[in-house]
């Protein structure tokens, strides 16, 4: 993994947890500790984090740029994806809905659709079908501020409740040996949840993200049923979805 993946990840867990500690990235990171303290002392001085012991805090001014930050990243392959996504679905369907920002792409296309049943994580999907006349549903929670998303028991509780024909979600990070990857276990907990409350499984995510890992596993790749991405997966990919009977679409 090279040095500017893994601040980068290091960067989503500060944006979520607020603290990042030498301990819990060497669990992780295949590096040393020398390595971390670097990666820590660069965001740093980045302005992105502050330093402390045993490793570094979220630096405040830096909190409420992530959720925008990550819209305004690859917007025509997420748009592209969004387009695929919504030919999946069928008026009148009840589908859960993440809180990526792929998601919020995926809710501005859904408007054409008629007398859908929306669950959510985000506030930002909410914000977004606020003038529909769906059936919206906020699983409530913990509120993550950074990513405008609801985490925790709650929200755990709340998914169990539901089942519905559709979900669509992404992720951080996918690898073929791996599965299907987040950049906390807060969100990972939720996705799992998700997962088991939709009978239809629809992965949602940028080739940007394959063959990457990330902290937290959601699943593996034969828990999905549909990969929507922005262009054709390579032969290994495609090869490991059949293997799957996972359907890819591009």
């Amino acid at each position: 993994m090279l040095a500017v993946e893994r601040r980068k990840i290091i960067l989503e867990l500060l944006q979520n947890e607020g603290k990042a500690e030498i301990y819990q990235l060497r669990s992780f990171f295949d590096v040393s500790d020398e390595t971390l303290r670097r990666d820590l002392d660069q965001l740093c001085q980045e302005g992105l984090a502050v330093k402390c012991y045993g490793g570094a805090t979220l630096n405040e001014n830096a909190r409420d740029v992530s959720f925008n930050l990550r819209k305004t990243q690859n917007p025509a392959e997420k748009m592209k994806i969004a387009e695929s996504v919504v030919g999946l679905v069928a008026d009148g369907d009840s589908i859960i809905l993440d809180a990526s920002s792929t998601a919020v792409y995926t809710a501005k296309m859904l408007k054409k659709k008629k007398e859908l049943t929306i669950v959510t994580n985000s506030m930002e999907v909410m914000a977004e079908l606020s003038e529909t006349d769906f059936t919206v549903i906020s699983t409530g929670g913990r509120l993550s501020g950074p990513f405008l998303a609801f985490t925790g028991g709650q929200a755990l509780a709340s998914l169990s409740s539901f089942y519905v024909n559709k979900l669509i979600f992404s992720c951080k990070a996918l690898s073929i040996s791996g599965g299907i990857y987040d950049s906390t276990s807060d969100f990972a907990d939720v996705k799992q949840a998700m997962l088991k409350s939709a009978k239809t499984k629809i992965l949602a995510v940028d080739s940007a993200k394959f063959d990457r890992n990330s902290f937290a596993k959601i699943a593996s790749l034969s828990d999905i049923d549909v990969l929507v991405t922005d262009k054709k997966p390579s032969a290994a990919w495609v090869d490991a979805l059949s293997a799957c009977e996972v359907e890819a679409v591009f």
